[in-house]
């Protein structure tokens, strides 16, 4: 039986908006509702939906950048959101964080050896002389050099920023990584470069990743098991060749359907799902006013994420019939 590293319960995260006219009403908009997600140790987690779905919001989430407005994680049986200073400490250690954009970041008045140390002088590491070898070792073990150590961000290219990113993150031999969109911002021949090196360092560290992309063909490259996010909720969670070979909800259906190598939907009935995510209804599925299969009980009760076979969830009403 896998061991579950971090566990999502219910997790919520509601925005509020700024009144731009002076009477105006504030928003209220709801980036996660009730999320309920596990990451096993050793494994990569894809998560991929549309922009706006609430991918990175679960990202800010899980690394301490945002609290929830309800609901819990959990680490080792504890609820993130209650540790105290010296549990906080710690789990910001064994969590990091790789960020989408390589090029904002990073601090561009540092060199990338200060910006690789600088984990390990918050964290207290005092011996100044093994800071400087594990930096060095690790710049090497990203595929950077020692004679780049004293370059600034602006000497670097894309790819070689997001090491510097990725150097950071790893420092403090984090168990879990959150990658973000990691290669998005890249160009297209040195993505496979960076996703390579995650996938190596990988096995060479015993991470868990993670791992968030609107890329599907990324997140088969990368993922053991997919979550498929739309508008803040969790709509379908399976295997990743489950997820290519056979997904079960519309939406999952759309998505695929909307990449060349996966149109093996048919088409009669994608042409059916139009429009893009909005905001979701007050009642029912969220997915109801695209969805190709809607009766009348979509409209009423909101779906929720149920096991269907072993091992695959899906937040549908109709899963396995349509």
């Amino acid at each position: 039986m896998q061991k579950v590293l971090l566990e999502v319960k219910n997790l919520s995260k509601i925005y509020e908006t700024v009144a731009a006219l002076a009477g105006a009403k504030k928003r209220l908009i709801p980036a996660l509702s009730n999320v309920d997600l596990q990451i096993y140790k050793g494994e990569t987690l894809g998560l991929v939906g549309e922009s706006g779905c609430g991918k990175s919001t679960l990202a800010k989430l899980i690394t301490l950048l945002e609290k929830p407005s309800s609901g819990s994680i959990l680490h080792e049986g504890q609820n993130i959101f209650s540790y105290g200073k010296k549990d906080l400490k710690s789990y910001r250690r064994r969590v990091q964080l790789v960020f989408q954009d390589p090029y904002s970041s990073l601090n561009a008045r540092r060199s990338a050896a200060a910006i690789i140390e600088e984990p390990l002088i918050i964290q207290g590491q005092r011996d100044k002389q093994k800071r400087k070898q594990d930096v060095l070792k690790l710049m090497e073990q990203v595929g950077l050099t020692r004679q780049q150590a004293n370059r600034y961000p602006h000497e670097f290219s894309g790819g070689q920023r997001q090491r510097i990113g990725i150097a950071r993150a790893l420092i403090l031999r984090p168990e879990l990584i959150v990658a973000d969109e990691p290669v998005s911002a890249l160009d297209v021949s040195i993505q496979a470069q960076i996703l390579n090196l995650l996938k190596r360092l990988k096995n060479d560290f015993g991470l868990t990743y993670l791992f968030i992309s609107h890329d599907l063909n990324v997140i088969r490259h990368m993922s053991d098991r997919v979550a498929v996010m739309y508008l803040g909720r969790i709509v379908e969670l399976a295997d990743n060749r489950d997820i290519y070979d056979n997904p079960l909800h519309p939406y999952t259906r759309l998505l695929l359907s909307a990449a060349p190598s996966y149109a093996v939907f048919d088409d009669k009935i994608m042409t059916r799902i139009t429009g893009e995510a909005g905001t979701a209804p007050e009642n029912g599925c969220s997915f109801q006013n695209r969805c190709a299969y809607k009766r009348e009980s979509c409209s009423l009760l909101q779906p929720p994420l149920k096991e269907i076979a072993p091992g695959r969830y899906c937040a549908c009403h109709w899963a396995g019939e349509s």
